[in-house]
């Protein structure tokens, strides 16, 4: 069992795998940043709203011993009142698309170069096949 596993481990595709999920945590965490740091600083200052992820409407009321702010959408959420989070909604779905773009940018430019080096590599076409044979029936 223990040779089988290490078969299994050590095939390509199970390595090529783990690398990718690695590297997309790595990814995740920038385009966090880039949508906390960068993007909703911006929209925030649009919108002239500091923190879109504290953004958020009441559905009940906090408990009778509740001393904090209610504004406090951490320490709502923590005592369990019932609430729609939906500028944390709003900033986890433009982490979303930012993320979705430039997968989708990284697909769009890898099936670029896959489709150029096919092209390389396709030789001569059927024409210029056709053509050659011709040629040769000629002489």
């Amino acid at each position: 069992m223990l040779s089988e596993f290490k078969e299994f481990i050590l095939k390509g595709n199970v390595l090529d795998l783990a690398v990718a999920v690695i590297i997309g945590a790595a990814f995740a965490t920038i385009t966090t940043s880039l949508t906390e740091d960068v993007i909703m600083p911006i929209v925030s200052a649009l919108f002239g709203v500091p923190d879109f992820s504290g953004m958020f409407i009441l559905l009940g009321s906090p408990p009778a011993d509740y001393a904090g702010a209610m504004t406090d959408y951490a320490a709502l959420k923590e005592v369990g009142v019932p609430m729609l989070g939906w500028g944390q909604f709003l900033t986890v779905v433009i982490n979303f698309i930012i993320l979705a773009f430039i997968i989708f940018m990284i697909v769009r430019y890898a099936n670029k170069a896959m489709k150029k080096a096919e092209a390389e590599d396709a030789g001569p076409s059927e024409i210029d096949l056709l053509t050659e044979i011709r040629d040769s029936l000629k002489k």
